[in-house]
C-alpha cells in the first residue's frame, strides 16, 4: 500500500512542469488517512480541512481560470510532511496554503488564526507548532526522514533559529490578508497572525502559511465549521485573500520590469541641456491604494475621500496617495490608512 502511494505521489508530480508555467498554487488539507488530527464532537480535522481545500480550488478555478490548483490530497489519504513539501517544491509553487483546525485542552478558545514560518518559541505557538509536526512521528524511520529532528523536543527547535526565510514579507503580506478577510468579512475572532516553527512551512520554497479555521475543540465554533454555508463563506474568503494578493505581487512585477527596462535602455547621445531644460524626474516612495481598468473621479468611494494621483501601467490605473521621497514617511501614512484601505502598500514612482 505505501509503495503504491508513494507510485501515484511520483506520477502527479511528474507532470509538474517548469518552463512556462502559470501561477501555481498549492492547497495543503493538513492530516488525512491514518491521521484523523484534531478531534471534536462532531467532527474530525482531517475532513474539515480537506472540505475547505477542495472548495477553495473549485472557486480558485472558476474565479481564476489562469491559475493551477495542485492539491497535496484531494481524497482521505495519509501524506508525509516532507512529501508535502516535495509536491509544492516539484511543481514550481508561487504559493502554499496549508489548511488546518484547531483544538486546544480547555473548550473556550475560539477564532482563527495564520501562520508563517518564524521562531517565536512562546507557549502557545510552540504548543501548536509541536501539535502540528508530531504527524510525522506515524511515519516509519521518521528521524532518519527529518534529520533527527523531534517533533516534541524543545531543543529540536532551535535548528529553526538558524535558518533564514526568503519569503518571509511575502507570506507575513498574504497572512495579513487571510486574517483581514476572516475578521472583516465573516466576523470571526481574531487571534492574529503569528509565528511558528511548521516543518512543512520550513521546507516550502515559496510564499507559505499555516491557517487555522477555528476550533474543533469549542462546540460551537465546531457546529458553525461543519456547516455548508459556513465553509462556503470561508472558502471565497480566502480567494478574495489570494485576489488581493495576487494582483498586488503583479502590480509590483510589473513596475519593476518598467524600471529595469528604464535602466537597461541606453541614452542617446545628445548635446549639454541648456540652463532652462526640464529637471531630472526625482524618485518617490508612494502608498498604492487600488487599481481600476478605467479612471476614477475624486470623489469615487474606492478613493475613501483621500487626494490620489495615478499611474498607467499595462491597461491599468493604480492610484496613489502620500508620495514622499522619505520612505519612513509613507510608512507611517500606511499605518495612519490602513482602517481605509487594508490591502495598500508601498511603491516606488518618478514625478
Amino acid at each position: 500500500m505505501r509503495k503504491s502511494l508513494y507510485i501515484v505521489l511520483a506520477v502527479l508530480m511528474s507532470v509538474c512542469v517548469w518552463a512556462d508555467k502559470p501561477y501555481t498554487l498549492v492547497l495543503d488539507p493538513g492530516h488525512g488517512g491514518k491521521d484523523p488530527g484534531a478531534v471534536g464532537r462532531i467532527s474530525k480535522e482531517k475532513d474539515l480541512n480537506l472540505t475547505l481545500a477542495l472548495k477553495v480550488g473549485k472557486l480558485i478555478g472558476e474565479q481564476y481560470p489562469d491559475v493551477k490548483v495542485v492539491y497535496t490530497r484531494s481524497t482521505d489519504v495519509f501524506i508525509p510532511l516532507q512529501t508535502r513539501s516535495d509536491i509544492s517544491n516539484k511543481c514550481g509553487a508561487d504559493l502554499f496554503i496549508s489548511i488546518h483546525t484547531n483544538s486546544a485542552e480547555a473548550k473556550s478558545p475560539h477564532g482563527v488564526e495564520t501562520f508563517i514560518l518564524g521562531t517565536d518559541r512562546s507557549d502557545d505557538n510552540l504548543d501548536v507548532a509541536m501539535r502540528e509536526n508530531a504527524v510525522m512521528k506515524l511515519e516509519a524511520d521518521y528521524k532518519t526522514t527529518y534529520h533527527g529532528f523531534d517533533p516534541n523536543s524543545i531543543d529540536s527547535y532551535i535548528m529553526f533559529e538558524l535558518m533564514q526565510n526568503s519569503y518571509m514579507d511575502q507570506s507575513l503580506r498574504f497572512a495579513e490578508l487571510v486574517q483581514q478577510r476572516f475578521v472583516g468579512q465573516l466576523n470571526r475572532g481574531d487571534r492574529g497572525v503569528r509565528q511558528a516553527a511548521f516543518w512543512v512551512l520550513l521546507k516550502t520554497a515559496c510564499p507559505s502559511i499555516l491557517f487555522e479555521m477555528g476550533f474543533i475543540s469549542n462546540i460551537e465554533e465546531e457546529k458553525y465549521l461543519n456547516k455548508a454555508a459556513s465553509m462556503d463563506q470561508m472558502a471565497q474568503a480566502i480567494v478574495d485573500a489570494f485576489g488581493a494578493y495576487t494582483h498586488r505581487e503583479a502590480v509590483k512585477k510589473e513596475t519593476l520590469k518598467a524600471e529595469e527596462a528604464k535602466v537597461e535602455e541606453p541614452a542617446p547621445a545628445s548635446p549639454q541641456p541648456a540652463a532652462d531644460s526640464p529637471q531630472p524626474k526625482k524618485e518617490y516612495f508612494a502608498l498604492q491604494v487600488c487599481a481600476s481598468k478605467t479612471p476614477l473621479a475624486a470623489n469615487d468611494p474606492k478613493l475613501k475621500g483621500q487626494p490620489c494621483e495615478y499611474i498607467q501601467l499595462n491597461g491599468w490605473y493604480k492610484y496613489y496617495t502620500a508620495a514622499d521621497p522619505d520612505r519612513a514617511k509613507v510608512m507611517e501614512a500606511r499605518r495612519r490608512l490602513l482602517p481605509l484601505f487594508p490591502d495598500c502598500w508601498i511603491i516606488k514612482i518618478e514625478k
